[in-house]
């Protein structure tokens, strides 16, 4: 199940430039738009809740992590579908994001495929 129409926009927060230039590179080739932030504060002070979007964020990040940037968004009542990427996570953690209404929880390294069916 897509959580966005083609065109639509696809957040991506992460602290590592690679992951995001790989994420904008290959959400791009397949016709999302796609804004990059380096931060939960950077995406927090540019996120527009008007548009039709759906957001991946790393889970630990300097500054604010991606648990807090989900607990903010829960806050402000955001309708904003969150994928969490994490190269250091586990089982209690996903099963806490999940409940708070996360749409999935995925592991680095992840396949092309398995992000791609989520937005």
């Amino acid at each position: 199940m897509s959580l966005i129409p083609k065109k639509g926009t696809v957040y991506v927060v992460d602290d590592d430039e690679a992951v995001r230039d790989s994420l904008q590179w290959l959400l791009e080739g397949k016709d999302y738009r796609v804004r990059c932030f380096d931060s939960a504060e950077s995406f927090l002070s540019r996120y527009d809740a008007r548009e039709v979007a759906c957001l991946i964020v790393d889970i630990r990040m300097g500054g604010m992590t991606g648990l807090e940037l989900q607990n903010r968004l829960i806050d402000n009542h955001s309708p904003l579908p969150v994928v969490f990427i994490t190269g250091h996570g586990d089982v209690p953690m996903a099963v806490d994001t999940m409940k708070k209404g996360a749409m999935d929880f995925i592991q680095k390294p992840f396949k092309e495929d398995q992000l791609l069916r989520l937005v």
